[in-house]
């Protein structure tokens, strides 16, 4: 079942949605060589509290932390630890937070230092694959086009897209159907609808696109210790085309 929302739900999601930039803004802003992805995870939980919102992660289906730190070879839902930062790593920060039972959603790949040519393009095709598939986002669209965009952008600039892993709906659950894979056709699956929430988020690889399972239980990597990229963004359809939530 697809939930569409009520222009007032989509404005409590915005609300959400802002509160959910700003926190990943601060958290932008810290890191940097030598800082550990649980110092990260720390400042998540405190910034999302002070909103009076509530951790969308923390618990859900048994993940530890408030904030989920893949880097270079992870893909997503790293589980913060010791590990500290070093130059020329890439991070995923991937964060959400529950404010008046509404959920935001959005992640973002940082360079920590000087990165390598091959990483620092990885992430921009990926961020604007995002782009790229936002554009598509209008009542009449399906989300095959969303798909087709995000693959046909990735793979243009020599890259490959995760196939198992994808976006999503969103509301009143961090998960809501439908999915939305980061590869497939233009005008294929269900229409987009006014009122229709998603969450965007391209991952592109540098090797080969398949994964397999971290130590940690949680994450899923390259399945060739290949680097990945990762953005997301919270996006409403309205008439007038997408709107984004949570910048």
């Amino acid at each position: 079942m697809i939930f569409v929302k009520t222009p007032e739900e989509v404005d409590m999601m915005a609300q959400a949605g802002r509160m959910l930039a700003k926190v990943m803004r601060q958290l932008k802003s810290r890191v940097e060589p030598g800082l550990t992805t649980r110092e990260l995870d720390n400042l998540a939980e405190e910034l999302i509290f002070s909103y009076k919102a509530k951790p969308a992660f923390k618990g859900y289906r048994g993940f530890p932390a408030t904030l989920c730190t893949s880097i270079n070879e992870q893909i997503v839902h790293g589980v913060p630890s010791k590990r500290q930062l070093k130059e020329g790593d890439i991070l995923s920060l991937d964060i959400g937070l529950v404010y008046q039972e509404f959920y935001a959603d959005m992640a973002v790949t940082l360079p920590i230092g000087p990165v390598s040519e091959e990483a620092q393009k990885l992430i921009q095709v990926t961020k604007k694959a995002l782009r790229k598939a936002i554009s598509r986002v209008k009542p009449g669209k399906t989300i095959g086009d969303i798909s087709f965009a995000i693959q046909k952008h990735i793979q243009a600039d020599g890259f490959q897209v995760v196939r198992e892993l994808c976006g999503h709906g969103l509301g009143r659950q961090l998960h809501e159907k439908p999915d939305i894979p980061n590869f497939g056709y233009p005008h294929k699956g269900p229409f987009l609808e006014e009122g229709m929430v998603i969450a965007i988020e391209p991952m592109a690889v540098l090797g080969q696109p398949g994964i397999k399972k971290g130590p940690d239980g949680f994450c899923y990597q390259t399945a060739d210790n290949s680097l990945s990229a990762h953005f997301e963004h919270s996006v409403a359809v309205t008439k007038k085309g997408p709107r984004i939530l949570t910048e």
